[in-house]
């Protein structure tokens, strides 16, 4: 047995070294980053915002993109106090529409009316960015539904130059969005996506940006559109013989990764905070509630994926109020929720260990309420455990709950009715791939009405 005494939060590196196991799949420096980034905002933008399709035809003509008002800046200054860390924007949508005036396309700003071709929506959302200091991410659809070159060879030379585009004028990009969407053309005809090629031309124009697809490379579709990770969520995947789109993994799958799989790909919940993705005035009343959003929270970020919440501009290019406010609330809840933390400066701590199980125990110095506890893993070292338990006991060593798990990851948020007079929490990892390294483990009381529904 080793002991070790804490009196202030627990940040445990364990060098113990588990015999016999294969090493796992480790994130790279820009994928820790990335977990890091917790929660951020999508931002739908294009023609359907005027032309209320979720999904336009690539026919819609340039003229009706028309924001009477574009202010990138009011959706920096919404994100910040909604404490999301970035936006990605939708730069081109199935439909073809580039927000930007790109030399490879006919069909882009430059040719609409608003601010007389002369507009440019990346470089002002990128400036924004910068200046509130949030990460800038870029959804790009390889499908194109106006391009008169999709279904041919020269269309993937097409969406590399575009891409070149991007990372040449709007850059640092911090995270590249692949819709793996492949439907008809205007030709009629479905193109055969170089996926190798488009990797590498992101990987040596930006080695540091993340890219998301179905499959990654480093970023995976949780496999649904509701914003929910599994209860069981390995931040690995086997990608042999895979592809984004029609050729990906099974939504299952990608909703829980594989154990043992050999690419470290983890999961992004993406979800809309209305019924649709784009703006429609009718889906004003729709608004997800800050609860709702606090429920959907605790089942992406709280089962270690990262939330990537959908708020969509109005056809003003602002976002609407309805929205804003439920960000705001939504911060408010996060705020109140996890700014007592029961643990700090009064925890005592011993480690148990060997290759098969671990034990560590918390003694607090004084009884308390808990209906929340907080896990993570130093993901430094990969994902380890399996499955896991945690026991709450009284001053008096009996037994008060017992509550079971499996997956950990970056963070694992645990919430479950409240168990008064608290003094000894011990958390058993009974199964792991190799050692678990256990970074943090925090205990708070939230309100019963936040519990996970």
């Amino acid at each position: 047995m080793t002991k070790f005494i804490f009196s202030s939060a627990i940040s445990l590196v364990l060098t113990i070294v588990c015999f016999g196991q294969n090493p796992n799949p480790v994130p790279t420096p820009q994928q820790l980053k990335w977990h890091n980034s917790e929660y951020y905002l999508f931002a739908h933008f294009g023609p359907n915002t005027f032309t209320d399709k979720e999904w336009g035809h690539g026919d819609e003509p340039e003229d009706i993109f028309n924001p009477t008002d574009l202010d990138c800046h009011q959706w920096c200054r919404i994100a910040k106090q909604a404490g999301a860390t970035g936006i990605i924007i939708t730069a081109k949508h199935h439909d073809g529409f580039c927000l930007w005036p790109s030399k490879y396309s006919t069909h882009t700003v430059r040719e609409s009316k608003w601010k007389n071709g002369k507009g440019d929506v990346l470089k002002e959302l990128a400036a924004a960015c910068k200046e509130y200091g949030l990460n800038f991410g870029v959804y790009i659809s390889p499908w194109d539904r106006n391009h008169p070159d999709y279904g041919t060879e020269k269309y993937n030379d097409v969406f590399v130059n575009m891409m070149k585009e991007l990372f040449t004028n709007y850059g640092p990009i911090t995270e590249l969005w692949w819709d793996g969407a492949n439907g008809e053309g205007p030709n009629g005809k479905k193109q055969v996506y170089d996926w190798k090629r488009f990797r590498e031309t992101v990987r040596k124009l930006s080695p540091s940006t993340v890219v998301f697809s179905d499959v990654g490379p480093d970023i995976r579709w949780v496999g649904n559109e509701k914003g929910i990770a599994g209860t069981t969520n390995w931040n690995t995947l086997n990608i042999e013989g895979f592809t984004p789109g029609l050729g990906a993994p099974s939504t299952d799958t990608l909703n829980a990764g594989n154990k043992y799989g050999t690419h470290w790909i983890p999961a992004e919940c993406d979800v809309s905070i209305r019924p649709g993705w784009f703006y429609h005035a009718e889906e004003d009343s729709k608004v997800k509630s800050p609860e709702d959003l606090f429920q959907l929270y605790l089942k992406s970020v709280g089962r270690g994926a990262t939330l990537l919440l959908n708020v969509p501009p109005d056809r003003r290019g602002k976002f609407h109020a309805n929205d804003s406010a439920a960000l705001v609330g939504f911060k408010k809840l996060r705020h109140e929720s996890f700014k007592n933390e029961l643990l700090k400066n009064q925890k005592q701590l011993s480690i148990k260990q060997n290759h098969l199980l671990k034990e560590v125990k918390i003694e607090l110095l004084k009884p308390e309420k808990i209906n929340c506890i907080v896990l993570s893993e130093n993901l430094v070292t990969g994902q380890a455990c399996v499955k896991f338990s945690i026991f709450f006991l009284n001053s008096k060593k009996e037994p008060l709950k017992e509550i079971k798990g499996t997956t950990i990851g970056r963070k694992r948020v645990i919430t479950f009715s409240a168990v008064d007079n608290v003094s000894l929490i011990s958390l058993v990892i009974e199964e792991q791939k190799k050692t678990t390294v256990i970074a943090k483990i925090d205990a708070y009381l939230i309100s019963d009405s936040l519990i996970e529904k």
